[in-house]
């Protein structure tokens, strides 16, 4: 974060100020709010605004209405939301700008809280036109970026504003969602293990390549993992594979062996005819997946082998799923592993919404150092981007 003010940095008292948030939380079919983690993670700087005696502006998006005025995407539960943890009002506005908001930011008063309505709204927003990065602009005198989850996107409520504003800073969110990280990637306790999962090695090539040269290990899991194991010339069954990419794992595993870094893959795996509930399974090796199979999840051997290869560890970053973990047969691979990267003694820092979900299920979330409440900017910056949400808020 060197170059980039943090809220404590700038005088609040009796400003108007933006703050860039990330409420976009799940809602059911009645719009209520399934999971209220990410309204909780931004209630530090929220309340220290409030009590520096800011006039507080929140702006954030939910899910993708494409620049139409959508009701069930309204911010209207998220407000309703803020207001009980806070134990205060939250005033809702009907829209992100124009003169009526003006107005409504006009009186306020300090410590005061008002919610714009959903930026994506407009289409303006994902597009960062000027124009509507101008209008959001004339609602403050500073601005505050607390939205880790969105730093990967150039957009007018980040980039936009940012680059308009002086007196511009990071909430505590953005500032312990880059700090951990960086400490990850440049200043990391060793042993240093990366464990990365989920069903394609396309969306993790570039984290693979970067941490190469940043780790000391790396374990492979989920999907992903049959690309390599058929790069070393297996047979997988009807196992996920992305053949265009065989050579790129073959690439990788060479990279990481020149370099020192000891690369793990699964050895056992279950397998199931298709990914579907309810149906027989089988464990069987690697080299034996039957015919007509496909692995759904790492077995009991390769769940130990991580194990091992993980209890010396000193720093452990973790992305991904072993398996299915949403079906209870193919999940008991991503639970141990789980439970073992929860029980080390090592910082443990997890990112990506399914590697979230698997940390709930599993009752682990109290029990690692950092949970990133980002998907896309944990993994672009482990991969090595400068994030552009981050950047703008340089002086």
């Amino acid at each position: 974060m060197k170059g980039i003010k943090s809220i404590k940095d700038l005088d609040l008292n009796s400003k108007r100020v933006l703050i860039r948030v990330d409420f976009n939380v799940p809602l059911d079919e009645n719009c209520n709010i399934t999971d209220d983690a990410r309204i909780r993670a931004a209630l530090p700087t929220i309340q220290y605004a409030i009590d520096k005696g800011a006039k507080v502006i929140l702006m954030s998006h939910l899910g993708r209405p494409k620049g139409k005025a959508i009701k069930s995407m309204s911010l209207v539960p998220v407000a309703r939301r803020l207001s009980e943890l806070l134990g205060s009002s939250v005033n809702m506005a009907p829209d992100c700008i124009g003169d009526q908001i003006l107005t409504m930011v006009g009186e306020l008063n300090p410590g005061d809280v008002l919610m714009l309505e959903n930026l994506r709204f407009h289409i303006e927003e994902e597009k960062n036109e000027p124009g509507f990065a101008m209008e959001l602009s004339k609602l403050c005198d500073c601005y505050i970026n607390d939205a880790f989850a969105t730093a990967h996107r150039a957009h007018a409520s980040n980039v936009g504003v940012s680059s308009r504003m002086t007196d511009k800073a990071a909430g505590f969110l953005m500032m312990r969602e880059v700090e951990y990280i960086n400490k990850a990637l440049f200043d990391p306790k060793r042993p240093f293990a990366a464990v990365v999962g989920g069903a394609k090695v396309s969306g993790k090539l570039e984290i693979l390549e970067n941490l190469i040269d940043k780790v000391d290990k790396i374990v492979i899991g989920g999907g992903m993992a049959f690309t390599f194991i058929k790069a070393l010339g297996q047979d997988i069954g009807k196992s996920l594979v992305e053949n265009d990419l065989i050579d790129t794992a073959r690439s990788i595993m060479e990279k990481a062996m020149a370099k020192g870094v000891k690369l793990y893959l699964p050895v056992d795996c279950v397998c199931a005819p298709e990914i579907k509930d309810g149906q027989a399974h089988q464990t069987a090796t690697v080299q034996e997946i039957p015919q007509g199979l496909m692995a759904l999840d790492i077995g009991p051997a390769s769940a130990t082998l991580f194990s091992e290869a993980l209890s010396d560890c000193n720093t452990i970053v973790w992305n991904g799923p072993m398996g299915v973990f949403e079906i209870d047969a193919f999940a008991q691979g991503t639970m141990m592993v789980g439970k073992d990267i929860a029980d080390s003694d090592a910082l443990t820092i997890v990112g990506g919404g399914d590697t979230d979900a698997a940390l709930h299920r599993g009752g682990f979330m109290d029990k690692v150092d950092f949970v990133s409440t980002a998907g896309g900017a944990f993994l672009e910056m482990l991969g090595g981007k400068i994030l552009p949400g981050v950047s703008a808020l340089e002086d």
